[in-house]
């Protein structure tokens, strides 16, 4: 080829490579949490990576929906609200194992999967709200059925995973017996009938219908900053936080968290983001935003649910609860928990 078509040639491939982008980095999560909640983080993680962030909201069906797409699945991220969920993603065989020195550091054995399957990003402890002028101070989740506690206390359904989740892991501390006894405690404590919201719970109280009641902590955070509006900031100054434990255990915190799909096409950019929403900076927005704890012990906690004390996590495995589920759903039934007797 002569030299100087060679040349034309050779400036046209370049002139041709410099036309066509290089192929933008990207992570595509399918999450059952509104993206609006972490989408402040997520516009922090492409800022500061180049690596844009897609999402699908799938309010049920995301199982299915990975599933029914197989290998050619888009999903990178599969986000959920609650352990059960995330290890209903692992039975499901819709996750992939990784390892990362990150996360392990970052995360407390007893919110991960210990094969790496999954990892909790944030937490929210199950608190009791107690009338401000309550003379209590503390309280464990077995006195929930003490008899100084009749027709008074609040709650929501049984059957909300929220409410499950503490059952279940009531049960794998004392068994099936216990546990069904303490169900009807708790049942005969009611002041209305187990329904509503969390913050229905505090509602009731600020109304004198209840003076105890048991909800989830970034809820009170959500009423307390007036993020809910005045009439839930309302709510919140008529009652107090407690952070109950277990005889000889700590708080139950249960988790959102994320898992690597099992046929992520960017599994190198799914495991980065993973290892971003563990960071310190990252962690801060998660409590700014949710008012959720961070699960990285050197993360700042919002200082609405700072002031509920130090929270110590229980060291019971949010895995080895799950055997207790069904059965402790099951119990919920059994002594019609959801249906008011008083």
């Amino acid at each position: 080829m002569p030299s100087t078509i060679k040349t034309v040639c050779l400036a046209s491939l370049f002139a041709l490579s410099a036309a066509v982008p290089a192929l933008a980095q990207e992570v595509n999560i399918y999450t059952t949490r509104e993206p609006g909640l972490i989408q402040p983080i997520l516009d922090a993680f492409t800022a500061e990576t180049g690596i844009a962030v897609n999402t699908v909201f799938l309010e049920s069906g995301l199982i299915e929906r990975v599933q029914a797409e197989g290998e050619s699945s888009p999903a990178d991220l599969l986000m959920a609200v609650d352990f059960g969920a995330l290890i209903d993603l692992v039975e499901a065989g819709v996750t992939l194992p990784v390892e990362s020195e990150v996360l392990e550091a970052a995360i407390p054995e007893a919110l991960r999967d210990a094969d790496g399957n999954w990892f909790a990003l944030s937490g929210r402890a199950r608190v009791v709200y107690a009338a401000k002028e309550l003379d209590l101070d503390a309280i464990t989740y077995e006195q929930l059925d003490d008899e100084e506690f009749r027709g008074k206390l609040c709650i929501r359904s049984g059957q909300h995973p929220y409410n499950t989740a503490l059952f279940a892991a009531y049960m794998a501390k004392h068994g099936e017996e216990e546990t069904k006894t303490w169900l009807e405690g708790i049942k005969a404590n009611q002041a209305r009938a187990a329904a509503g919201g969390d913050r229905d719970g505090a509602r009731d109280i600020a109304a004198g219908i209840c003076d105890i009641a048991v909800g989830n902590s970034y809820y009170y955070g959500l009423m307390a900053s007036g993020a809910g509006g005045d009439e839930q900031k309302a709510w919140s100054d008529a009652v107090k936080v407690i952070l109950p434990t277990f005889e000889g255990g700590g708080t139950l915190v249960n988790v959102s968290g994320a898992a690597v799909a099992a046929h992520a096409p960017n599994r190198d950019e799914a495991v980065q983001l993973l290892e971003y929403l563990v960071s310190d900076e990252a962690q801060k927005l998660y409590a700014e935003a949710n008012f959720e704890y961070p699960v990285s012990p050197s993360a700042e906690v919002h200082p609405i649910i700072a002031e509920f004390g130090t929270l110590e996590p229980d060291a019971q495995s949010l895995t080895e609860v799950l055997p207790f589920r069904a059965r402790a759903s099951e119990l919920v039934d059994e002594v019609n928990f959801d249906t008011f007797s008083n």
